[in-house]
């Protein structure tokens, strides 16, 4: 059985990055397990129409439907959501089978907060994803940030970081991400799928968590070597690269995103590619255009 905790009632919400290097790692697996042309499946999200919820629907019909959307979603076809309600400490939980038939269960506070039971059901569901398709990360903490991020990768995730509001005097957070990080995978997702995410939110804590994480988002595609970094990320790089040409074989600046290596043909560049940060090597020799083998995104870069 797989659960996945919640924050309410107050609880301190946890913000900013400090699970990026495994959101990272996360986008690089699902790359790597499903291809970049498996990916492509994925290109429309969710519609908000979908897994719309009021509160004079009924209960298990609703249910019952928000969680076909999901389903339909994330490509599982075969498989049948058996949803229940029980007093709980997590969010929900999934009894994780060979299927067809998979049990949800969700905390018995959603019958009253109806609106986010799609969040709930898309993270439960693409632990189902997960499951067939044999990708696990070690430890529940990775496993779940690994689950966030492709839950909302593969266009449901929207609705978890929907599901954040914070005021005064309480807080809501479903999932393990931090709401920057939940709109930075977003973010990442709507360059890649060309997509407007910020037109489907109800939630201004939710909208705003997505602007900072696509500011951040944005700083991956603006990282030296790419041509498209600002003059001081250039003026770095030129004055890292001299370096390593003044002093072959030492480690330079563990900080920076590019490290250099040398080689009996000359110096090397290695950097995280912007979509599937899935590291890119190619030689020091001013403008080349280097193509991701593994997500296939071609990139111009100033060596």
């Amino acid at each position: 059985m797989t659960d996945r905790g919640a924050t309410s009632g107050g609880s301190p919400v946890v913000h900013g990055y400090p699970h990026l290097d495994t959101v990272r790692a996360a986008v690089t697996a699902l790359y790597r397990r499903m291809s970049d042309d498996g990916i492509r499946r994925y290109d429309t999200s969710v519609a908000p129409a979908d897994v719309a919820f009021a509160d004079h629907d009924d209960l298990h019909l609703g249910v019952q439907r928000v969680a076909r959307a999901l389903v339909q979603q994330l490509h599982l076809p075969d498989a049948r959501m058996i949803v229940s309600f029980r007093e709980m400490e997590h969010a929900a939980s999934v009894e994780l089978t060979a299927g067809p038939e998979y049990f949800i269960e969700l905390n018995d506070r959603f019958r009253r907060h109806r609106r986010d039971i799609g969040a709930a059901l898309a993270h439960e569901i693409t632990h189902v994803l997960l499951h067939r398709l044999g990708l696990s990360f070690p430890g529940t903490r990775d496993n779940e940030i690994l689950t966030d991020t492709v839950t909302t990768y593969l266009g449901a995730g929207w609705l978890l970081l929907d599901a954040f509001r914070e005021d005064r005097d309480s807080s809501q957070k479903l999932g393990y991400l931090t709401p920057e990080e939940f709109g930075y995978v977003l973010a990442k997702r709507a360059i890649v799928f060309n997509e407007d995410p910020a037109i489907w939110f109800t939630s201004p804590q939710g909208y705003t968590a997505y602007t900072k994480g696509k500011a951040q988002a944005v700083r991956d595609e603006q990282q030296p070597p790419l041509t498209t970094a600002g003059w001081s990320g250039r003026h770095r790089y030129a004055k890292d690269r001299r370096y390593a040409l003044d002093h072959p074989g030492e480690a330079g600046d563990a900080g920076r995103p590019y490290a250099f290596e040398t080689l009996a043909d000359g110096l090397r560049v290695s950097f995280p590619c912007p979509t599937c940060h899935q590291r890119i090597r190619v030689p020091v020799r001013g403008r080349v255009r280097a193509r991701c083998q593994l997500c296939h995104t071609v990139l111009d870069c100033d060596t």
